[in-house]
């Protein structure tokens, strides 16, 4: 990671990760001695209800405390959002969009504009439900943001992963976690 400040936005719906995903992302910044903040923006508190989930990170001190206006990349936890709410509002043309979809980019951006934005898919809520046995995508979307942006490596998740949820879980889970992990930062596309 560079020095400069790094923003990120998520975009997700209640109950799908996306405020544990920007506190993933923080939490592993922090093993790596970086700066970091991870907060959410809540609608209607309610699951299946669309949040907005914010993560800065940067080897300086951050001085700014305001939700993200120009985020560096935007992560869309649920394709349906994309209907619903303009991920886009603010990025600048230089930023990356992460959406969680079955489809490829090519077939996104047929239905979708994305501004000429970089455009990146993965299979998330897939890999989850056949790692996890759960609709959870916020570890495969952590590392497709990894894999994407270089912020951090796949094995720094992996180290999260077994440090942090093995304090909470069985091992099936972690390892569970790891493989979707895994999965999510090969078949990322775009």
């Amino acid at each position: 990671m560079s020095a400069r400040l790094i923003e990120i936005r998520w975009h997700g719906r209640g109950g799908q990760g996306a405020v544990t995903a920007a506190k993933m992302v923080a939490e592993i910044a922090a093993d790596r001695g970086k700066c970091f903040q991870a907060f959410p923006e809540y609608g209607p508190e309610r699951s299946g209800a669309p949040i907005v989930a914010f993560t800065r990170l940067s080897n300086d001190p951050i001085q700014c405390y305001s939700a993200i206006e120009h985020p560096n990349v935007v992560l869309v936890l649920d394709e349906t959002l994309l209907g619903v709410v303009d991920v886009t509002d603010g990025a600048p043309d230089e930023s990356i969009i992460i959406v969680n979809t079955d489809k490829t980019p090519e077939e996104l951006l047929k239905k979708f504009s994305f501004g000429g934005r970089r455009l990146m898919t993965v299979p998330a809520t897939k890999i989850a439900k056949e790692t996890l046995g759960r609709a959870i995508p916020n570890t495969p979307m952590v590392s497709a943001l990894s894999k994407i942006t270089g912020y951090f490596s796949l094995d720094e998740i992996e180290e999260h992963l077994r440090y942090t949820f093995g304090k909470k879980f069985p091992d099936k889970v972690v390892e569970a976690n790891v493989e979707a992990a895994k999965r999510a930062y090969e078949e990322v596309q775009g």
